[in-house]
């Protein structure tokens, strides 16, 4: 066989959290050939799998995994031109913020907003990560899977991924395929939609920005929030976001922001941040609700606290355990809970654990 099967190697210093124990056996995968044939010796050997990308959205329990973890590794780019929109289809061990400064490179619209988000490009849909009004299911037309129960190579139109909020097929159904390849289709010679406040308030003073004006604008703007890898940053142990921002129906959004008026957390309902969306469902910040609840940014709980800069970011100082984050991630549920009545939902991948609320 291509691939090579090691055995019992940490998985702590391939996780951005820098936490976890070790797995039972592992492999690098070059290329994406080697997938099948490293599926069915698992599968021979009877073990379970994980697919690893970038390791920047995962949480893993201080026991470890007792399978196989496949480190995607592949790599390439291939640009064109189809149906009016210059196309790329990406493999899945590419880094994802590769992908976005060669977009802008080719004068490609329809990501640049996705700027700085660690990980890797094959994991891209299984969150359909987003940021600053763009989401990578607008702009994805094809993935490339392997097919886990048949070993099967498939092409799945981007209507078959169901995509939601932070969600897809790929994430409710993890042993279902292998992301190999992704196509996304970009804007051509594309001028930048900001529709993101804050955004737009940075870009206030440039009315027509171009595509790399923006990208540099996300980029400082999560600097700010310490959410652009950065070893010399003393929040850089984070899965960035921990918690989503929770979707409610329109009359529980009404009795969040009456509860924090109540409390005297905001002065007038319309203070508390909340966004329509086209469903009649409502969606509120869950930094805000954090930070509301009585939940300040820079907490510490031992080796492990919340961001400096971000409330929605717990951070771990070094030296702490993934049961140390978990305590920590347990209380801010339930203070947010206690507080407003919500019940916020993890981001991360668990592996090895569940996420029990």
């Amino acid at each position: 066989m291509a691939f090579s099967i090691i055995e019992s190697i940490p998985l702590a210093p391939l996780t951005t959290l820098e936490l976890g124990g070790r797995t039972g056996f592992f492999t690098d995968i070059a290329d994406a050939s080697d997938v099948a044939p490293a599926l069915a010796w698992a599968r021979q050997s009877d073990v379970p799998v994980f697919i690893l990308g970038g390791g920047s959205n995962l949480v893993v329990a201080d026991e470890g995994f007792p399978g196989l973890v496949l480190h995607m590794r592949t790599a390439g780019r291939r640009w064109r031109e189809q149906s009016g929109e210059i196309r790329v289809d990406v493999e899945a061990g590419e880094r994802w913020d590769d992908v976005v400064a060669d977009a802008i490179h080719h004068d490609a619209g329809g990501i640049e907003c996705l700027s700085g988000i660690p990980g890797s490009a094959g994991a891209a849909p299984v969150q359909n990560i987003g940021a600053y009004g763009q989401e990578v299911a607008s702009v994805l037309r094809r993935v490339r899977v392997l097919d886990r129960s048949s070993l099967e190579v498939r092409e799945l139109e981007a209507g078959a991924c169901a995509f939601g909020y932070r969600d897809s097929m790929f994430k409710r159904e993890p042993d279902g395929f292998v992301i190999l390849s992704i196509t996304l289709g970009l804007a051509k010679n594309a001028s930048p939609k900001v529709r993101y406040a804050e955004l737009a308030n940075a870009l206030a003073d440039n009315k027509q920005p171009s595509l790399s004006q923006v990208r540099q604008t996300v980029l400082a703007l999560r600097r700010q929030k310490s959410m652009v890898l950065d070893e010399s940053d003393p929040n850089h142990r984070s899965a960035g976001s921990f918690f989503t921002n929770p979707i409610v129906p329109a009359a529980v959004a009404t009795d969040v922001a009456q509860r924090a008026v109540a409390a005297g957390l905001a002065g007038r309902v319309e203070e508390v941040p909340q966004f329509p969306l086209s469903d009649a469902r409502v969606k509120l910040s869950a930094g805000w609700l954090i930070e509301h609840s009585g939940l300040p940014k820079g907490l510490c709980m031992g080796s492990v606290g919340i961001s400096t800069q971000h409330a929605l970011a717990l951070v771990h100082h070094g030296g702490g355990t993934t049961e140390d984050l978990l305590r920590l991630a347990m209380h801010v549920h339930k203070t947010v809970l206690d507080r407003f009545g919500i019940s916020l939902s993890p981001e991360p991948v668990f592996l090895g654990l569940r996420w029990q609320r």
